[in-house]
């Protein structure tokens, strides 16, 4: 590292200021911000080194080297490896159970409660720990719309996380920065350990969110998507009271601002599918459903990268340019080439950059209530149509089921496609009962008359996975309205109505018993996985 330091003669040792024109410049240098410069006391902190606060990226990036944090590729990208934990840690996150919010969370395996006393124990120690660290803070916000933003406040010890908020949140005007005041403070702490015996968690990592204090915590971890579906999470409690639909999908906008949206687990092509150079990107993960819009949370995109190459996939490939974050790709030492079909370190590859760096966007971030609502499920089983018209009825069945496979790497210990069921595609970050935010799509589709599809991306019965290409143009079929006059077939044992050609698809690979050659086993399969999806919506039943 020590060479890259001294060639690069812009490396200076104290380069601090803010973002967006906010710093004062003598010389072409940023200066620092004093001590008193940034309160931090109401998020427990007492800094006895400096705060960094909102840099520029290219900054950011020039602390991330001098820390040896991670390295630049040849594209010019940061590249860091986030060590034993590459993915999100579920079983080690919590919500504070408080009287405020004590009836409002769906508690159960996914919302597991943990005693404010334990939460402030833990709280506290690792505000100490990070009053003793140089410090890095992100002041942004989440959601485009004023009316439905809420700003955050990110403190913590690594310039490359920093980088990570920077590029993920939306990023304040000068104004906006000087007026700043958080309505939630987030506290990142990668090299504090928690000890489980003490601190009363699971592990020596712990993501811990009280929605009362409007504080949370991620300590004992160095994977970013966990300060992303922290504040997701937040989100998720927020928006329904402001009767607005929080939503874990895609959104883009057609030629004559028609808006689509895709729902989906990690995995399943949210970002990629979304990401159509014919159509402009809203966003990549993260949505409002307001009376008159869709707005993204996000000023950025974070997507899942292991195979990617430039012919299926180039807006994603040509966004990881300087500016982006890598995480866990392999890097070649000598040509520092990026090899995205290496997963030596983890399945789950990541790229983070700001939505700018894709080329066809909406600046605003804003569109139309949605036409069209597609469904992403990866089906492990192979039994599932490759692309299914559903009803309104079927809509909320599939939408409360959230049936999917979770892909290799994207939690802790998943190393091969797993079917499971997270309801609403996004169970891990809704606090609030499933069927409310159910409820709120079933209003929003019957008053729109939006067409609602379910898109099968994952395999076939002879264990290929559905190529991208065919998957395409499934989509570009659903929303351009060409399937509204198609014929269609109906599924014996799911109900499920699948068209019987496709514009730019083999008509072969329509019927999932096609690619069978044994129809017993076919049979057998699909009538184990109804059988599940069954079982997973009848725990809403009563509701």
């Amino acid at each position: 590292m020590d060479w890259l330091l001294r060639e690069r003669g812009s490396l200076c040792p104290r380069i601090i200021g803010c973002y967006n024109g906010a710093n004062r410049r003598q010389r072409g240098i940023m200066h620092a911000i004093q001590l008193d410069d940034i309160d931090l006391t109401s998020a427990g902190i007492s800094p006895q080194k400096e705060v960094f606060r909102n840099l520029a990226p290219a900054v950011l990036i020039e602390h991330a080297l001098r820390k040896e944090e991670g390295l630049l590729c040849d594209t010019g990208a940061l590249v860091v490896n986030t060590g034993s934990r590459t993915g999100r840690s579920a079983k080690d996150k919590f919500i504070v159970d408080s009287p405020e919010v004590h009836d409002e969370i769906a508690w159960g395996e996914v919302n597991r409660p943990i005693s404010r006393e334990v939460f402030d124990a833990l709280y506290g120690r690792v505000a100490q720990h990070l009053s003793e660290e140089p410090l890095y803070v992100f002041d942004g916000f989440a959601g485009v719309f004023p009316e439905h933003a809420r700003c955050f406040r990110v403190i913590g010890e690594l310039a490359s996380q920093a980088l990570f908020v920077n590029q993920l949140l939306r990023r304040p005007s000068r104004k906006q920065l000087r007026d700043f005041v958080s309505d939630y403070t987030v506290l990142v702490a990668p090299t504090f350990l928690c000890d489980p015996a003490r601190d009363g968690v699971e592990s020596d990592a712990a993501i811990l969110i009280d929605y009362a204090a409007k504080r949370a915590l991620i300590c004992g971890t160095r994977y970013a998507g966990e300060i992303k579906k922290c504040i997701f999470s937040i989100m998720n409690y927020v928006l329904p009271h402001l009767d607005v639909l929080p939503m874990h999908c895609s959104a883009n906008v057609g030629t004559d601002g028609d808006t689509a949206i895709f729902f989906g687990l990690s995995g399943t092509g949210k970002t990629t599918l979304s990401a159509d150079p014919s159509r402009k990107l809203i966003g990549d993960d993260e949505h409002g459903w307001a009376d008159d819009m869709v707005f993204n949370f996000e000023g950025g995109c974070y997507a899942k990268c292991i195979d990617l190459d430039r012919e299926h996939e180039p807006d994603i490939f040509d966004a990881i340019k300087f500016g982006a974050l890598v995480e866990n790709v392999a890097l070649d030492p000598t040509t520092r080439h990026l090899d995205f079909h290496d997963n030596s370190i983890t399945e789950n590859t990541r790229a983070a950059y700001p939505i700018d760096h894709i080329r066809n966007i909406v600046p605003s971030g804003m569109g139309r209530v949605p036409s069209t609502v597609i469904f992403l499920t990866a089906d492990a089983f192979g039994v599932l149509p490759p692309i299914s018209k559903l009803t309104l009825d079927q809509a909320m069945y599939y939408f409360l089921c959230g049936y999917t496979s979770k892909v290799a790497g994207t939690e802790v210990g998943i190393t091969e496609p797993v079917p499971t069921f997270s309801t609403c595609f996004g169970e891990p970050f809704l606090p609030l009962s499933p069927v409310l935010y159910a409820e709120m799509l079933r209003e929003r589709v019957e008053s729109t008359g939006a067409n609602v599809f379910l898109i099968n991306t994952g395999w076939n019965g002879r264990g290929e996975r559905i190529s991208l290409r065919a998957t395409r143009s499934m989509v570009n079929a659903a929303i351009s309205g060409s399937l509204d006059e198609a014929e269609y077939c109906t599924d014996d044992i799911f109900g499920l109505s699948f068209p019987s050609e496709c514009p730019g698809c083999s008509p072969d690979i329509l019927d999932p018993r096609s690619s069978w050659a044994d129809q017993d086993a076919y049979t057998a399969c699909a009538r184990r996985l109804s059988a599940m999806l069954e079982e997973a919506y009848a725990r809403f039943g009563a509701e």
